[in-house]
């Protein structure tokens, strides 16, 4: 695809545990730090955080001029690494900020959305509770739904940034939760001023694009789901025991559809899986080249993939 002057990345991307090594005796982070289970030390820490920032600096810069203008996070620990995340070299000179909340998540990993300041006005952001309970009828503790309002360009957009309850007690027993998250996020639209509301949705889902929760999203009619059609047996965000998953998405509303003047348009949708973010050699050959397999450190980015949208400036 050629570049055009007035074509913008917004991306999102799971950094797989992007923890510092400092313990917070309130959350179970126990595991990443100099004595724990995966021995997270600050030369770990440094490396993660300067190949997670040269993965987020690419991103879309072979059809867009500039590196992306939104980019969602999940599993960040806190404001201090996104901070040393911004501060890395890759990033430093590029004039980044951030909007981030902690989450009631016991581990204490959250979402957060990186927005470049020359492209990305925030108006307004705040958290959104997820509340859901597990079988036994306590609350299970996980993220909230990050929402900001803002201007990209001068045009108003409505911005989800998830990271959806996990299928760690299988996917049809914690089904519910995530329909509970995709119901709770409709709640919100509902209160959005007008039909023409423009509404980016994106997140690690632990669903796919054909799962009931992205089904509740899409049958209000109100959105397209243009990563639908990147998911094959040969390709996605995440691999798991050799099969590929599209549980990070990206939706837009229909009004990304339309080429009024000065309002942005869908161009694409892609999975950014460039070399240097897979595994090169082996059985595992072709997957994301991860920080942990276990206990076994690798040195990698990320077990997830980033995913991104072009949109065109009209």
């Amino acid at each position: 695809m050629q570049k055009q002057e007035n074509r913008y990345t917004i991306a999102f991307y799971n950094l797989e545990n992007f923890f510092d090594t400092v313990n917070d005796p309130y959350l179970l982070d126990d595991d990443f730090t100099p004595n724990g289970f995966k021995k997270w030390n600050k030369s770990k820490f440094w490396n993660k955080t300067n190949k997670i920032s040269r993965a987020i600096l690419n991103i879309g810069l072979e059809e867009s001029d500039y590196p992306p203008v939104l980019v969602g996070l999940a599993e960040v620990e806190n404001k201090g690494v996104i901070k040393s995340l911004l501060k890395a070299k890759q990033l430093r000179d590029i004039d980044y900020d951030f909007v981030h909340f902690n989450s009631p998540d016991e581990r204490g990993i959250d979402t957060a959305l990186i927005y470049h300041k020359g492209h990305f006005e925030v108006l307004d952001a705040e958290t959104i509770p997820l509340i859901v309970q597990n079988t036994n009828g306590e609350r299970d503790l996980t993220r909230d739904i990050l929402y900001v309002r803002g201007k990209l360009h001068k045009e108003e957009i409505h911005i989800f940034v998830n990271h959806w309850p996990s299928r760690r007690q299988g996917a049809k027993e914690t089904n519910y939760k995530r329909v509970k998250a995709a119901e709770t996020i409709l709640q919100k639209v509902e209160k959005l001023s007008g039909d023409s509301s423009n509404i980016i949705i994106m997140g690690d889902f632990n669903d796919g694009p054909d799962s009931e929760s992205i089904q509740r999203l899409m049958d209000t009619k109100e959105f397209i789901n243009p990563m639908k059609k990147l998911l094959s047996p040969f390709a996605g965000s995440a691999n798991y025991r050799g099969a590929w998953s599209l549980f990070d998405q990206i939706l837009l509303s229909h009004s990304f559809l339309n080429y009024e003047k000065k309002t942005h348009s869908f161009v694409k949708a892609s999975i950014f899986s460039p070399r240097f973010l897979k595994e090169w050699k082996g059985r595992y050959k072709g997957n994301p080249f991860r920080t942990f397999a276990g206990k076994k450190y690798l040195g990698g980015y990320s077990d997830h993939f980033p995913v991104y949208v072009l949109l065109d400036e009209n």
